[in-house]
């Protein structure tokens, strides 16, 4: 299932908003790879990562 999840990453000094599409089992572990790509992506820790929310993705 692809999942769309979106939230805020610190960025600086200031919040950036994203959006992500993931491919995943469940809502659950689609936020929790999206906090692992984000946070190698930028280089954060997970507390600098905000998830505002996760939906599924209709084919």
């Amino acid at each position: 299932m692809d999942f769309t999840v979106k939230g805020t990453f610190k960025a600086g000094l200031k919040w950036e908003h994203f959006s992500k599409k993931v491919t995943s089992q469940n809502k659950k572990n689609a936020i929790e790879k999206t906090y692992s790509l984000i946070g190698s992506e930028h280089g954060l820790e997970r507390r600098l990562v905000r998830i505002e929310g996760a939906e599924e993705v209709k084919a």
